[in-house]
């Protein structure tokens, strides 16, 4: 058991600060991965919300580059997937879910809203954002519903491959992260936790602070943005994930959702310019492990109802199929790999 699950003081720096690209030797390396090797799991979000959430993971899974995805066990959807994973030997984890985001399409806890009522809105969903999870939850709450849906999965005879968070809630509000660490250093299941360079992260976190603030007109063209406690104390806490025996991220990549070609366009056409954006961050990338995260739907005529994203999640499963990103990846002697493959490289890392 770790000593302790993040550090403390709202993730407040410790007294001789670290700094992101201290860490000599990448967690690839540690994991037994070729020195100055790029190693990556194209992951895949949000199985189990939907049918066409479904197909989309599937589709990239076993027809594209994708490696690797994580199930929304609270959704509608979550057990067709969960027989599919089994039955295809997917790396599959679990999308540890705490908000229903979207305005007629809900979701509910698997503990029940009496017992995590904090975590529940009106309706008896979750909530739809992540600030009104952070106000009203406890995080006592937050662990009793985590458990739950890693339960209901190994309840249903699949073993997660590892854990991760829909929205990113759980690193929203440091309670929360220390509970997302504990529940996964108790079950022995690997926690997506990028601790390394973070070089991707970093600019997608420049992306989404960008497209917050030309939302809310305060944009200027080469304005300083502001830095990111989590960054700065990201190696630290993937020292203390890796000391309790559980592998980490170098990178992360989060935010293919938002790339868009200008004007109208064809599917056909979002999805060429997805691979290139995916190709650009595969240039980008440090050596290291890294994750990027896609959201694939295979259709978008129902998804459309539920909502805006669908045209992007069918352009991610397009992209995630397309024989030129296939083709780049085996050209630059990049390595894909899966969180079983790397949690059983952990087992045997010193």
């Amino acid at each position: 058991m770790m000593k302790k699950y993040v550090i403390s003081g709202c993730l407040m720096l410790l007294a001789g600060q670290l700094v992101l690209g201290q860490q000599e030797t990448t967690y690839a390396e540690k994991l037994g991965y070729p020195s100055g090797a790029k190693v990556v799991i194209f992951h895949v979000d949000d199985a189990g919300m939907s049918y066409e959430s479904n197909e989309g993971t599937i589709q990239s899974i076993q027809s594209g580059v994708a490696t690797s995805c994580s199930i929304m066990m609270p959704c509608p959807w979550a057990a067709s997937f969960v027989k599919v994973a089994l039955q295809e030997s997917m790396d599959a984890g679990i999308h540890l879910t705490l908000t229903s985001e979207w305005k007629d399409y809900r979701w509910h806890p698997l503990s029940g809203k009496d017992a995590v009522p904090g975590l529940v809105d009106q309706e008896g969903a979750f909530w739809p954002s992540v600030a009104e999870v952070v106000r009203n939850a406890s995080a006592d709450e937050v662990e009793r519903e985590l458990r739950a849906q890693v339960d209901r999965a190994l309840e249903m005879g699949l073993r997660p491959t590892h854990m991760d968070s829909h929205m990113g809630t759980l690193f929203y509000h440091p309670p929360f992260l220390e509970r997302y660490i504990k529940v996964g250093v108790d079950y022995g299941i690997p926690v997506m936790f990028p601790g390394g360079n973070n070089k991707l992260l970093r600019l997608s976190m420049n992306d989404n602070l960008v497209k917050q603030l030309k939302k809310e007109g305060s944009y200027r063209e080469g304005m300083e943005l502001p830095g990111n406690p989590l960054l700065e104390q990201a190696p630290e806490v993937g020292a203390q994930i890796w000391s309790a025996g559980l592998p980490v991220l170098d990178d992360l990549h989060t935010v293919s959702g938002n790339w868009k070609p200008d004007g109208a366009v064809e599917d056909t056409e979002w999805g060429k310019y997805k691979v290139a954006q995916f190709k650009e961050v595969l240039s980008q990338m440090d050596p290291g492990l890294a994750m990027i995260i896609v959201h694939s739907n295979g259709d978008r005529k129902v998804f459309d109802r539920i909502s805006s994203s669908g045209g992007s999640r069918y352009a991610d499963m397009l992209a995630m199929t397309d024989p030129e990103l296939q083709r780049y990846i085996e050209a630059e002697g990049i390595i894909l790999t899966t969180w079983q493959e790397v949690m059983d490289r952990r087992k045997k890392a010193r």
